[in-house]
């Protein structure tokens, strides 16, 4: 073990903390970087008030009770998914390692927004939904 004061010791330190600067959940590292989640999770507040991608319905009390569980649901989840993906997107892209943060509050914002329209794109129809009208030709 280095000598606490020279130069390899406080290097050794620093890479220590760095290395613990991760998230824990449960005794599970999920080896996520706090700023992404903080940006993603910024970016998901923004893209739900800005964009309204959790629109309410009424104004009960119940009503906004359930929606604001119901947002707080969709920005973790838009946190998570800006923690995972932002590294990845940004691989692909050929991007520098600045736009990390700018990226992650992007891609929380814009998470909602991808994340209905798979759901909507990869789940069956209900059979007993009424079908859309088709619009009327002149």
């Amino acid at each position: 073990m280095p000598e606490p004061i020279s130069t390899t010791g406080a290097i050794l330190r620093a890479a220590n903390v760095i290395v613990a600067a991760s998230v824990t959940v449960f005794g599970v590292r999920l080896d996520i970087d706090p700023a992404l989640l903080i940006a993603g999770l910024f970016g998901a507040i923004a893209g739900i008030l800005l964009l309204n991608s959790v629109p309410g319905s009424d104004d009960t009390w119940r009503e906004m009770i359930k929606l604001g569980r119901r947002r707080i649901f969709v920005a973790v989840c838009s946190a998570l998914t800006a923690g995972y993906s932002t590294p990845l997107v940004l691989s692909f892209g050929n991007v520098s390692q600045s736009l990390l943060l700018g990226g992650a509050f992007v891609v929380g914002a814009g998470a909602q927004q991808v994340l209905a329209m798979a759901i909507r794109k990869l789940s069956k129809p209900d059979p007993a939904a009424p079908a859309a009208p088709a619009a009327a030709s002149p």
